[in-house]
């Protein structure tokens, strides 16, 4: 039995140093130590020894089981740290070297004016409404006094949809301005009321370097007791001196447009010239050597407007205005191509 245990011993010890992976060792364990491993099997002979030789050979056999004990640890270590160092070494990220860094966008410059505009009205105490694109010829034109004579009623001034009638309120149309919305707040709200409309627009014409068929404005409407223009002039002279950062004066002149009366266009100071007309001793091209830039239609909403988005103008007046906010964005940054601002150029934008 000695000669037995010795030979299991160096057969285990061998076979313990050549396992590569803790499976294998775990099944070397359960070979040799187990209950009915190898060395059980040998040790069960130890009732039919004599009594000296059954003592000689159990301590034997405990020596036996604690040497492989011992080795069968050691070597479970010394394979568990190679497994961590080989995932460490698979899976090491030095967290010390500098990344590569991402490129990140960032919003367009029509959104960055749109959310500054819709921010400074908003302080003013004015709402922030929208709507549909796709409007009646009601909403777009009849509710806001545009008669069916009129040259925005025809198809070669305004996107049609083809086959599309909502029967009540006519042919649909892509809008051709922001108003409407002006009409749906005043009958979903009443009066008073005051609000600014920005959204995207659609005009059926050629386009250049100053116009597109597809671009963005922004209508404000105002709707209160004892109400003039003198109101209109002080809220649009703040506006624009927050908007550029500066003192801004503004003027009126004469004009029309079929849902206010009377109309009129408003202009501001130029801020290259200082309102002067000249710039560095040569006339400014920006304002034409005028002082002045044009900016907005404006006007006192027209009775028959009210009246559309039921309201009562013997009780109430109010006055709405509506500039282009890509031209206004244009000028903000001295783009000279309106195209510039939706063809998705990125050498473009990222100067934004």
């Amino acid at each position: 039995m000695e000669t037995q245990l010795k030979n299991l011993q160096s057969e285990a010890l061998s076979a313990i140093e050549k396992t590569k992976t803790p499976e294998d060792l775990k099944s070397l364990e359960v070979k040799y130590l187990g209950r009915k491993g190898e060395l059980t099997q040998i040790l069960r002979g130890l009732k039919d020894l004599p009594p000296e030789e059954k003592k000689k050979a159990g301590q034997l056999s405990n020596s036996v089981k604690k040497t492989l004990e011992d080795v069968l640890e050691t070597k479970k270590a010394k394979l568990e740290t190679a497994e961590i160092e080989k995932a460490l070494k698979k899976d090491f990220f030095d967290t010390t070297i500098p990344g590569d860094a991402r490129p990140l966008g960032h919003i367009h410059p029509l959104t960055q004016i749109q959310e500054e505009v819709e921010r400074i009205f908003n302080q003013m105490g004015f709402g922030i409404m929208d709507g549909p694109e796709v409007e009646s010829e009601y909403y777009n034109f009849e509710s806001l006094n545009i008669p069916s004579d009129h040259p925005a009623r025809d198809m070669q001034d305004t996107f049609f949809i083809k086959d599309k009638d909502d029967g009540k309120h006519g042919k649909m149309v892509l809008r051709t301005h922001t108003s409407p919305v002006q009409i749906r707040t005043m009958e979903k709200y009443g009066a008073p009321l005051r609000i600014i409309v920005p959204g995207r627009v659609f005009r059926y014409e050629a386009t250049d370097a100053g116009h597109d068929t597809t671009f963005y404005q922004v209508e404000g409407l105002l709707i209160e007791k004892d109400i003039s223009l003198s109101h209109l002039k002080g809220v649009m002279a703040e506006f624009l001196s927050r908007l550029f950062g500066k003192p801004v004066k503004v003027r009126f002149r004469p004009g029309y447009f079929p849902f206010v009366e009377p109309g009129l266009e408003l202009d501001f100071s130029c801020l290259i010239c200082d309102n002067t007309g000249q710039r560095e001793g040569e006339d400014c091209k920006v304002c034409k050597k005028t002082g002045w830039i044009e900016f907005m239609g404006a006007g006192m909403v027209h009775e028959n407007v009210l009246k559309a988005g039921g309201i009562d103008p013997k009780k109430y007046q109010g006055w709405a205005f509506g500039f282009g906010l890509t031209r206004l964005v244009m000028m903000r940054y001295a783009i000279d191509d309106i195209r510039l601002l939706t063809n998705s150029d990125l050498r473009f934008l990222k100067q934004f």
